[in-house]
């Protein structure tokens, strides 16, 4: 769980600097760019050698849709929201971690949704303020899309590296973040205006930022962490971020929040970690029993 958890303190910081220092941008090149600068960072590590071509498009796939259609939407949906909005609008992402893992499995895990809505329930007393009506319908269905397509990568990753025991994550992410910037990239040719693009130095700095840790550095361990992480105990961390992001935009971009609903949410989010952890090792010890 600490490569989650580290994860989860790099990714407090990238929604205030996103608004902050991006939207002044197109958000399709905003998406190409930081998954091209995160692709080039992987690429030293990359081995094909006897990878299967199936086994290939699967990490294409699951790049284009985790790291470039969620890119896509997540980026877009700050034309409409503002930062704490954009948090708001991902604590449905474990309900949709668990679904699409069972339809995966082909198997019900009736604990994780308890789990995952007990988080969901914490990181809503979180945000419960901060709710506003502005442009929200088209604001929100974006962050769905951008949820649904995050919560998909991480799963099949999951997966399919768990099919895979011989395959180091570091000599093939370089062909997830291929498949994410040459997805971004197909947008930007409708959007992006490239002949009068102008970048400056700020908004240069806080893209090789978001490329080389926030998305580089933090979907490697989270994806890799994903591997070593009980779905339950995954769907939660994808929501342990949004207080801690909170809590960022409070001490370092000068926002505003309620304490006492931070601390009251931020405490159920835990709660719910420890008890899914709780079960889990609950339910091993009684498997090695047997």
């Amino acid at each position: 769980m600490i490569y989650l958890l580290t994860v989860s303190l790099i990714w407090a910081f990238s929604f205030g600097l996103i608004k902050g220092n991006l939207v002044g941008l197109d958000s399709n090149f905003v998406s190409f760019a930081r998954l091209l600068i995160s692709f080039l960072v992987f690429i030293p590590f990359l081995k094909i050698k006897n990878l299967e071509l199936k086994f290939i498009s699967s990490l294409l796939l699951i790049g284009s849709i985790q790291y470039g259609i969620m890119y896509i939407s997540y980026i877009f949906a700050f034309q409409f929201l503002k930062a704490y909005e954009i948090i708001l609008f991902t604590i449905f992402t474990p309900i949709y971690v668990v679904i699409i893992n069972d339809f995966i499995e082909n198997k019900i895990h009736p604990f994780f949704y308890f789990t995952s809505f007990i988080s969901l329930i914490g990181t809503a007393i979180v945000v419960w303020d901060e709710i506003t009506t502005t442009e929200i319908i088209v604001g929100f269905l974006l962050m769905q899309v951008s949820n649904i397509s995050f919560a998909f990568g991480q799963v099949y990753y999951k997966n399919i590296m768990s099919r895979s025991p011989g395959i180091k994550d570091k000599n093939i992410f370089a062909i997830l973040f291929l498949g994410g910037f040459l997805t971004a990239f197909l947008f930007t040719l409708f959007t992006t205006e490239y002949s009068a693009l102008a970048v400056n130095k700020n908004e240069i700095f806080t893209l090789l930022y978001l490329g080389i840790i926030a998305s580089g550095l933090g979907f490697f361990l989270w994806n890799y962490g994903a591997k070593l992480t009980n779905t339950g105990s995954l769907a939660i961390f994808n929501n342990l971020k949004i207080p801690l992001g909170i809590v960022v935009s409070i001490f370092f971009f000068s926002e505003k929040a309620n304490f006492w609903n931070l601390l009251l949410g931020g405490l159920i989010v835990t709660f719910a970690l420890v008890i899914n952890e709780h079960q889990i090792k609950k339910h091993s010890s009684q498997t090695e029993d047997l």
